[in-house]
């Protein structure tokens, strides 16, 4: 094989490595970065660490209710995090915990049915070594037509 050929090969075979490799990010990125139909906004004025919040469907009646136990919420502590979705049926809850202003990497749990209307699990969440920490649980509701997005703030110390 002349120089000039094995050239043309090797780029060949860079091109489709590169595409391949877009094509896979492109098909593999809602995983990441989750896409919703729905974005809904939690009721002003709750705090996550003295109680549960809750999110309304625009159309009314339903909403996503999040609960997280320990109160306040602690770091580096086993969390109980409890969902209610009153007059929403889900095929699939997960709650995705993502620093407002660091990244924190992916810290992202599925829950479980736990009862009509309810889905539960547990999760930590790491410790920010600059001290309080601005975070970001949304919760994510996968319904038999539409992916619902809910982001709830809390903030949380380093040592409680």
């Amino acid at each position: 094989m002349s120089d000039t050929k094995r050239s043309l090969f090797v780029d060949a075979v860079i091109i489709v490595a590169l595409v391949s490799i877009a094509v896979l990010g492109y098909l593999f990125s809602p995983l990441l970065l989750p896409k919703a139909d729905v974005a809904l906004a939690p009721l002003a004025g709750c705090d996550l660490n003295q109680q549960a919040c809750r999110a309304e469907m625009p159309e009314g009646g339903a909403y996503i209710e999040l609960a997280i136990a320990p109160q306040p919420i602690p770091v580096v502590r086993p969390l109980q995090i409890t969902v209610a979705l009153p007059g929403l049926p889900a095929d699939k809850v997960e709650v995705d915990f993502a620093g407002v202003t660091m990244n924190m990497g992916v810290n992202r749990v599925t829950l479980t049915p736990a009862g009509a209307d309810k889905f539960t699990g547990e999760t930590t969440i790491p410790v920010c070594v600059t001290g309080r920490m601005l975070w970001r649980a949304t919760v994510m509701v996968e319904t038999g037509h539409q992916r619902i997005a809910a982001p709830f703030q809390f903030e949380a110390p380093v040592n409680r």
